[in-house]
């Protein structure tokens, strides 16, 4: 009867172990999201690919093009030395070859300044703009007694979405991809009172209003939707404050969106668990880290644990983790490679990937 009761446990055993072998069902999307290289660096970075990520089984890319890109449809919303399409598809091919899902980002609605410079979007269309007055070339750094941080285009602009738009789909058919990334975080001037189309409307309709546009967009080509998710978290509520989460109530529009839309919930000086709020609110989600090692692996050890510990209801939203890094492709790269030099970013990948194939290896 021992005998029988031993070889019943070790076969259960046995079962739990071929299913946490399976590095899909332990967690679905590994990704990585960082600056599109430029056309010198598209080479190396295609190395990296193949010697950095692909050992560790990641099996998605965000690559941040923004206005890097040379665009056809408005040549005039290029910057310096873009990517061309020739660059783009050899970044198709590689990661086509080896299974990643490579997803460009261009930032919707926020972030289309930073510090003294205006982005391509408004400086070649001012009249998009959400808060003409605020001057980016009088930016002091944080906090200045105009609230700026980044700027904002103006959502209800009637010729905002023709322009945008057309951004969005020419880079989707370059990256041949089936979703694209909107950014959309960190939007602090939106519903602005000087704004003639959005003062004294609700900040979470406008947000939502956004977002839903750009979802609804993407959907008639069958593509995905993906954002950062701290416009989504009530930052006193919470105390993530106003960088990680809103003080300005577009939380509220976490119930106004598509339930398709991939959030993006970064998190960087500690392991928040704000992954499980988006589930439980039927929002498919990755975790995301950056430049602390012990956080960043803390964050995919979690996922893997909150996606073993609750119903299979809740646990389809409990998509993975995706690591960020803000700097350019080639500078990230060159201290990635130095030991020396590298930086508290580049010991944080490297922990997760050493992490990711340990996982693999389980």
């Amino acid at each position: 009867m021992r005998k029988l009761l031993f070889v019943i446990l070790a076969s259960l055993t046995v079962g739990t172990n071929a299913i946490a072998q399976t590095l899909d069902e332990r967690i679905p999307i590994r990704g990585l999201a960082i600056a599109a290289p430029t056309p010198q660096d598209v080479k190396p970075f295609i190395r990296f690919i193949e010697e950095e990520l692909v050992p560790a089984k990641l099996n998605l890319l965000i690559l941040r093009v923004d206005w890097g890109y040379a665009y056809e449809s408005h040549p005039e919303l290029r910057d310096q030395n873009p990517l061309s399409k020739a660059d783009v598809d050899k970044l198709v091919a590689v990661c086509r070859k080896h299974g990643i899902r490579l997803v460009p980002q261009v930032n919707l609605l926020g972030h289309q300044s930073w510090a003294k410079e205006t982005n391509a979007l408004l400086r070649v269309y001012p009249e998009f703009d959400e808060t003409p007055s605020v001057k980016t070339e009088d930016y002091t750094g944080w906090p200045n007694p105009q609230g700026l941080y980044c700027k904002s285009y103006c959502p209800l602009h009637p010729d905002v979405h023709k322009v945008i738009f057309d951004i969005v789909d020419e880079i989707c058919d370059a990256f041949q991809t089936d979703a694209f990334h909107a950014g959309m975080d960190e939007v602090f001037y939106i519903g602005e009172k000087e704004c003639p189309r959005c003062k004294g409307r609700d900040r979470a309709e406008l947000y939502a209003g956004e977002v839903r546009a750009i979802h609804d967009h993407l959907a008639l080509s069958g593509r995905q939707l993906m954002i950062w998710g701290d416009r989504l978290l009530d930052g006193r509520t919470t105390g993530l404050g106003e960088w990680e989460a809103s003080y300005n109530e577009t939380w509220r529009a976490i119930d106004m969106i598509p339930k398709d839309i991939l959030i993006c919930d970064w998190h960087y000086g500690r392991a928040d668990l704000t992954g499980v709020y988006f589930a439980l609110k039927g929002l498919p989600v990755v975790s995301c880290g950056y430049h602390n090692p012990e956080t960043s692996v803390q964050q995919v050890k979690d996922m893997v644990k909150f996606r073993t510990q609750t119903s299979s209801e809740t646990k389809q939203y409990l998509q993975g983790y995706v690591h960020t890094i803000w700097s350019g492709a080639n500078a990230f790269l060159k201290g990635y490679y130095d030991n020396e030099k590298g930086g508290s970013d580049a010991k944080a990948l490297k922990g997760v990937l050493s992490y990711m194939k340990e996982l693999a290896k389980e």
